[in-house]
């Protein structure tokens, strides 16, 4: 792999040319005048002159010089996808077996790239920086110690990587949203604030925690949807909200109706490392417009994973506000949806006539 200062100079990135250097892809490419097409430093077409060569930034900038893609360019950009894929992938597993997250100059060292283009890569790829994977992926273990039956916090926060208590302590609230041992006992001593409301798809329960809304739950009946938050936390304590927090659920409401406006609160948002890639891309996407599970799996770099997508979707506690409601099939049907399917087609039918002037 080339590894010669981010392919800044014309020689680097004729050498990259020459090696074929699948790492190079996506840095720049490479036009040939003489052909008037442009190609990945990976190419696998006939190696051209020097002189005939010239060297963009990116393939839109070789398109407005004139050049057209090459017609292995679609066979280039599946390979460099896997060859990306398979990096990330690769610092993934790193991070994920080190005892303390590892630095981004080691990590990227590991990988064979400079830091700057690593964390750029990573963060294209997954839809995370490695310091919020390794979170994400430390926050995780956490979880799966504290369900170990029998096995003490202490133990727990040292197989989580944790090295000392202290800098346990500092980050527990960030990480579970609450003391250890109180998720561990289920979200004992945990409070949340909720209420029920009405908007345009029936109920809705917004609840709260220390750290922000945890969720935001559709539904028919509001003594299911008082049920299902019970569920998730079964030794919480939960609060009736007041009068400041109906404000909070009108907000909530509003945003419901109107996605477009933003929500401008904190979300608690907790899962696995890979629910968080996928939601977080899900929250990329912008209103009336729809993709596929393909497409997210393919754009958190994890192109075979559509069957774990369509799980994290529906383990979304978050409606709207991470919409899951703007995937769909790829043949366009708009499959399940964890509040009813009607209820994601008027949103989605909703959305559109707005995006398109025919809605308020």
């Amino acid at each position: 792999m080339n590894t010669t200062a981010d392919y800044e100079t014309d020689d680097a990135r004729w050498d990259a040319v020459r090696a074929r250097d699948a790492a190079a892809d996506g840095r720049f490419v490479y036009a040939v005048r003489t052909t008037g097409v442009y190609c990945q430093p990976s190419s696998t077409a006939r190696l051209p002159k020097r002189e005939n060569v010239a060297f963009f930034d990116t393939a839109q900038a070789a398109e407005a010089a004139g050049y057209r893609p090459s017609r292995r360019t679609q066979g280039d950009r599946t390979h460099a996808a896997a060859e990306r894929a398979a990096v990330v992938a690769r610092a993934c597993r790193l991070i994920e077996a080190s005892q303390t997250p590892p630095p981004l100059d080691d990590l990227a060292a590991d990988i064979g790239m400079s830091p700057f283009h690593f964390h750029r890569l990573f963060k294209a790829e997954t839809g995370l920086t490695p310091k919020a994977y390794a979170s994400a992926s430390r926050a995780r273990k956490l979880r799966e110690e504290l369900s170990v039956p029998n096995a003490s916090v202490t133990d727990a926060i040292y197989e989580a990587g944790f090295n000392s208590n202290s800098r346990f302590y500092e980050a527990s609230e960030h990480l579970l949203g609450m003391r250890a041992r109180d998720y561990r006992a289920g979200g004992a001593g945990a409070v949340i604030r909720f209420a029920v409301g009405q908007c345009a798809l029936g109920a809705i329960l917004v609840a709260e925690s220390q750290r922000g809304i945890c969720a935001i739950l559709l539904g028919d009946d509001p003594d299911a949807l008082v049920r299902d938050l019970q569920d998730q936390f079964p030794k919480a304590h939960l609060i009736g909200g007041d009068d400041t927090f109906e404000q909070r659920v009108a907000q909530v409401v509003g945003f419901v109706e109107a996605p477009s406006i933003g929500l401008n609160l904190p979300l608690d948002v907790r899962g696995t490392a890979f629910q968080e890639r996928v939601w977080r891309a899900l929250r990329e996407i912008p209103p009336g417009a729809t993709v596929s599970y393909a497409d997210i799996a393919e754009r958190i770099g994890a192109p075979k994973a559509v069957r774990a997508v369509a799980q994290a979707c529906g383990a979304n506690l978050l409606a709207v506000a991470i919409p899951c409601h703007r995937v769909v099939r790829r043949d366009g049907d708009l499959s399940g949806y964890r509040w009813g399917v009607d209820r994601k087609r008027a949103l989605l039918r909703r959305e559109a006539a707005i995006a398109s002037g025919d809605g308020a």
